[in-house]
């Protein structure tokens, strides 16, 4: 063969071969995601949809006394509760390499799973989330003054047991899906917020992290994990912003879409 028709045909089966971002973009990947206070699995309605039409598997489970699963609601739900629901998900369906992605309150059940099985999660991704540290309770992890004020909300409006779902207006979504945001917001299981959280290693259990904090606007009861999340970049964490709200999944799902199709 002549060099010509040699480098001719060389060029040929680069420009053939998919390049690395490609091939991995293209590889299908398995997704768990989990809520925040108030929420259930249908939270990440259109952001899952959006993944499998990439060809991801993707899991959305609500977790005890929220969404589908009210009917549950007891005083005796503990943080424990919430990380049993998540890992029991890993282990019925046999999910291996899993992308565990934590919303809001969502961050510390997600802690507590990839502490659990640290060998079945390949990223775990934090989307403006509580970040907690061993021992904590979600109450350590929020600004001074919320503690007090949500003990008093449950004991007045909650019967001791639920956290009531705050004012429609608390929350920033465009006019055309408020409505539906709302009709399935639930009470929240309060056990959850005051029992600790223990853990055998730090925070991400030696996983490769990813913390997005979401600044559009930055929602205050956030803000002492983003510092903690920021910290943790001397760790290797990785600790980014987007300019979408707190419920971005809701009010902007194409956005989280691309995030986390883009989580390796």
């Amino acid at each position: 063969m002549e060099r010509r028709t040699m480098l001719a045909a060389g060029a040929l089966a680069l420009a053939a071969t998919p390049s690395l971002a490609q091939q991995q973009a293209a590889t299908p990947k398995t997704y768990v995601l989990v809520h925040g206070a108030w929420g259930g699995g249908w939270i990440w309605k259109h952001t899952a949809e959006g993944l499998r039409a990439k060809g991801h598997r993707v899991f959305t489970p609500t977790q005890t006394g929220l969404g589908e699963r009210k009917h549950l609601m007891a005083r005796s739900i503990t943080i424990d509760t919430f990380v049993e629901d998540i890992a029991a998900v890993l282990l019925a369906e046999d999910l291996r390499d899993v992308i565990l992605v934590g919303h809001s309150f969502g961050g510390f059940a997600v802690t507590g799973v990839a502490d659990r099985m640290p060998d079945r999660i390949r990223h775990l991704v934090y989307l403006d989330a509580l970040l907690p540290e061993n021992g904590d309770t979600a109450f350590a992890v929020l600004p001074p003054g919320i503690e007090e004020a949500r003990r008093r909300t449950v004991a007045e409006q909650g019967g001791g047991v639920a956290l009531p779902v705050p004012p429609l207006s608390a929350f920033p979504l465009p006019d055309d899906v408020r409505a539906w945001f709302g009709r399935q917001l639930a009470p929240h299981p309060f056990g959850t917020y005051d029992t600790p959280l223990r853990l055998k290693a730090p925070p991400g259990a030696g996983r490769p992290v990813t913390y997005v904090s979401y600044t559009n606007p930055p929602l205050a009861s956030i803000e002492p994990s983003r510092v903690r999340a920021r910290a943790k970049q001397a760790q290797g964490w990785r600790f980014m912003e987007m300019d979408v709200p707190h419920d971005a999944q809701a009010a902007v799902p194409e956005r989280i879409i691309a995030l986390l199709d883009g989580i390796n």
